[in-house]
């Protein structure tokens, strides 16, 4: 990896180290130039999910015209044949946890404030996930390093090799 690129992702740790804050886990990630050295699980998750951009948020939904947050998982985990539990909580604590996500991983947030897994996301790279954000809304990527997801991020998991 060029000099200048070990920069970018030390920096982006060291933003991500001080926007964590007092948040029980830290949003760590890990990032591999595009696409090299993912299998080719996590291309086609990622691939799924990118197609899934602009898709309407739909409760309940796991289907190309509406999804919710954890249907937006399924749909894009079912591209690569990986099959992961329904809800956003199931997958949390079903699914083998990681310290730092890679591409294709999965971010696991508390945004009801109830103590478990609420909301997640797929990590896309370059500090940005893709998900479903709630009614009225559409798939969209936001960037991790905001202060609202530091703050209730419970953890990552990586059902894909």
């Amino acid at each position: 990896m060029p000099i200048r690129d070990q920069w970018r992702v030390w920096l982006l740790m060291l933003a991500l180290a001080l926007l964590a804050g007092c948040a029980g886990k830290q949003l760590a990630v890990e990032d591999p130039p595009p696409h090299e050295g993912l299998s080719m699980d996590r291309v086609l998750i990622l691939a799924a999910a990118e197609r899934a951009l602009g898709t309407p948020y739909r409760f309940g939904g796991d289907t190309p015209s509406g999804v919710d947050c954890s249907g937006l998982v399924q749909l894009a985990y079912q591209a690569a044949g990986i099959p992961v539990p329904r809800t956003a909580d199931d997958q949390f604590h079903r699914l083998p946890e990681v310290d730092r996500a890679r591409p294709g991983d999965l971010l696991f947030f508390d945004t009801s404030g109830g103590g478990k897994a609420s909301h997640v996301g797929i990590y896309r790279g370059n500090g940005q996930m893709i998900h479903a954000p709630g009614r009225g809304r559409r798939v969209e990527t936001s960037p991790v390093e905001l202060a609202y997801w530091q703050e209730r991020f419970l953890g990552a998991a990586a059902p894909a090799p």
